[in-house]
This record gives structure tokens, C-alpha cells and sequence, in this order.
């Protein structure tokens, strides 16, 4: 009975990585979805980076954290915050542009 605790805290442990893994690859995906499917002019209307930096921003964390399967190293981390920065702050500030109406706060 002593050893199907560690065993089974590894297979809990590995369960919640992996969905990590899926959550991270999922934001950072629809991040660089919507940042690809956005005109050009948006963004430098409400001063934030480029497009094109946004593209490479997302597009270089996607990469990454694909190619270290892991998203609890700082590369994971950054890709995640870069995401949700995108479309906590710049997806909101492009969809206030197009339709005019402010915040919905």
C-alpha cells in the first residue's frame, strides 16, 4: 500500500502538466490567430507593437513551448504572459476600435 501513493501522485502530477501544456498551446494559439486575421492599421492606432511584432512574439513563444513540451520553464511562462497580454490589453484595445463603443466595464 506504501507505494501506490507516489505512484499515483506522479500520475496526477504528470495529468495537471499535461493540461497546462494544452491550456498554454491553446491562448497562445488563438492569440496568434487573432493577431494574424487583424488589419495592420489597428495597432498602430491604439500604440501598441506592430503587427508584425505581435505575429513574432506569439508565433516564437507557439514554437517554444512546443519544442520543450514543458510549460513550467520560464520559456512556457513568458509564452503564456505574452498571450494573455495580447488579449487581455491589445484584443480588447482593437475590438474597441472597431466598434466604437468603449469598454464594457
Amino acid at each position: 500500500m506504501a507505494i501506490a501513493a507516489p505512484i499515483f501522485a506522479f500520475q496526477v502530477q504528470y495529468w495537471i502538466t499535461m493540461l497546462l501544456l494544452v491550456f498554454a498551446l491553446v491562448i497562445e494559439g488563438v492569440a496568434l490567430v487573432h493577431a494574424i486575421t487583424q488589419r495592420g492599421e489597428g495597432f498602430a492606432a491604439i500604440g501598441t507593437l506592430p503587427k508584425g511584432g505581435w505575429i513574432a512574439i506569439l508565433a516564437v513563444c507557439l514554437v517554444l513551448t512546443l519544442l520543450t513540451n514543458n510549460v513550467l520553464n520560464i520559456f512556457g511562462l513568458i509564452g503564456i504572459a505574452a498571450a494573455l497580454i495580447y488579449l487581455l490589453d491589445v484584443r480588447v484595445g482593437l475590438r474597441d476600435l472597431h466598434d466604437g463603443r468603449g469598454s464594457s466595464w
